[in-house]
């Protein structure tokens, strides 16, 4: 994921419900498992590879059976090794000992047990990468090197692939509903990523390769749900033997459209734990990744510019955040404070301002009075005294009515741009105050003349837009901008 801009915030669970998902992952517990049970009996090769001939005991540790038993607790060992669950010295004799991360594990801070399961995710999505074995036999030389241009793989390009598809995935879960959203369907996902956004049609090469990417992401979030990064519902067996036929027919293989069932093409969706682990990726990676609770230690004006582009109701978890932390009436003047200025990101930070006092009770009546005569938060105030009964509210100037609805549009242009909401606010506003254009080109908001454009843009009715830009026009001039 090249682009930098910032990403929508994410509500994650606390770090003490995340270390238990953590230490609950199959992934995570066997390693875990292996390293209490490994000691100097324990033979691995040059490698630290546990040797063949322990692998039936250490399944038997894990309580496994079946054909795979071995195969998995070679995975399990290999995990403890790369995570420092077990250390190996003098690797040819290969002398085994518990090491220190299995401490931080057992005994350390949630946040302890969380590095050590990033480690493990890191080792897997690794391996999530890599071709399958029978994919890398078939591609050996005869000196057993394998030749990546026959095999057709590029590592990088591969992990990028894979990086894209789960920061999309983030980028899905990260909305209003949090990680307790639905699932994503695979065809959907993987589009996302090889089908451009301004395409309205794509075209058959690029259905193929939706459809190759697809049976990737079906192995490796095979790979990955056991590190309880993701949720997976995988690809119905029965469709994948269907393709098969199909493309040794003249019909080609099947596309999803094929089918109206969309679940059968798989079903994907970050756990909370997940949730947590791409975003901690994506730090690493340098991306502005914000979670709520991110501002609550932090002063009012990181707040009012920090949430500036947060949804409402993230918007709101993180104010009732910050809020939680402080005295109600010292928050209130903190805010107000804040929100004061005449720069183009200061009416947001009043809208967010007004906001953020709505979750404060009347203790804060005295600030608010404190700014009845400022000529910036004096509108503002009026709302908030008013809204909740007070008596002896001054009624507001007309200049102050003016300025206040300029700066109010300002904000919600900064704050929703097209929306439905800001369509209907320029239309009532127009339709409830007769002459509103010729007295508003002379209010004296540093954004009037940008307000009154807009509002001659977003207007349906072609006489009142036209009104709206001459007065914009006038205010220009007015005010030499």
């Amino acid at each position: 994921m090249s682009d930098r801009s910032p990403l929508p915030p994410v509500r994650l669970a606390s770090e003490p419900e995340l270390a238990r998902d953590a230490l609950a992952t199959p992934l995570l517990s066997r390693a875990a498992r292996l390293a209490r049970w490994a000691g100097p009996a324990t033979r691995v090769d040059a490698g630290g590879v546990l040797v063949e001939e322990q692998l039936p005991e250490a399944a038997g540790v894990l309580g496994l059976d079946g054909d795979d038993a071995a195969a998995l607790a070679s995975e399990a060992w290999r995990i403890a090794v790369d995570t420092g669950l077990v250390e190996i010295t003098e690797e040819e004799e290969g002398t085994v000992a518990a090491g220190a991360e299995l401490r931080r594990l057992t005994g350390g801070s949630p946040q302890d047990v969380l590095d050590v399961w990033l480690t493990a995710l890191e080792a897997v999505l690794a391996d999530a990468s890599v071709p399958d074995l029978e994919g890398l036999i078939d591609a050996m030389d005869e000196g057993g090197a394998v030749d990546l241009s026959a095999l057709g793989w590029d590592p990088d390009s591969e992990a990028d692939f894979l990086d894209g598809v789960l920061a999309n995935l983030y980028l899905l879960t990260a909305g209003e509903d949090g990680p307790a959203g639905g699932p994503v369907p695979l065809p959907a996902l993987a589009a996302s990523v090889i089908v451009p956004g301004d395409i309205a049609e794509p075209t058959n090469d690029m259905l193929e390769q939706v459809s190759d990417a697809m049976m990737r992401l079906d192995e490796q979030f095979r790979l990955l749900e056991p590190a309880g990064l993701v949720e997976y519902r995988p690809v119905d067996e029965a469709l994948l033997s269907d393709a098969e036929h199909a493309e040794d027919s003249a019909a080609g293989p099947a596309s999803p459209e094929d089918d109206v069932d969309v679940t059968r093409y798989g079903m994907v969706r970050l756990t909370p734990l997940g949730l947590y682990g791409v975003r901690a990726r994506l730090l690493d990676a340098g991306h502005d990744a914000p979670a709520v609770g991110d501002l609550a230690d932090k002063g009012a004006d990181a707040l009012l510019d920090g949430t500036a582009a947060y949804p409402p109701a993230a918007t709101h978890a993180e104010t009732e955040q910050w809020l939680a932390r402080r005295e109600p009436l010292g928050a209130a003047r903190e805010l107000l404070a804040a929100a004061r200025g005449a720069d183009d990101g200061a009416p947001l930070r009043r809208l967010r301002c007004q906001q953020a006092l709505s979750l404060v009770g009347a203790v804060a009546e005295p600030a608010l009075r404190e700014v009845l005569d400022d000529a910036e938060l004096g509108g503002l105030a009026r709302v908030w005294l008013t809204e909740r009964g007070l008596p002896d509210v001054p009624p507001p100037s007309q200049e102050m009515v003016f300025w206040l609805t300029i700066d109010t549009v300002a904000a919600q242009l900064a704050a929703e741009g097209n929306s439905d909401e800001l369509h209907a606010l320029v239309q009532g506003l127009a339709e409830q105050h007769s002459g509103f254009f010729a007295a508003a080109w002379r209010v004296d908001h540093p954004q009037t003349a940008d307000v009154l454009e807009a509002m001659g843009r977003l207007h349906p009715d072609k006489k009142i837009a036209k009104e709206a830009r001459k007065a914009a026009f006038k205010a220009r001039s007015a005010h030499g901008s």
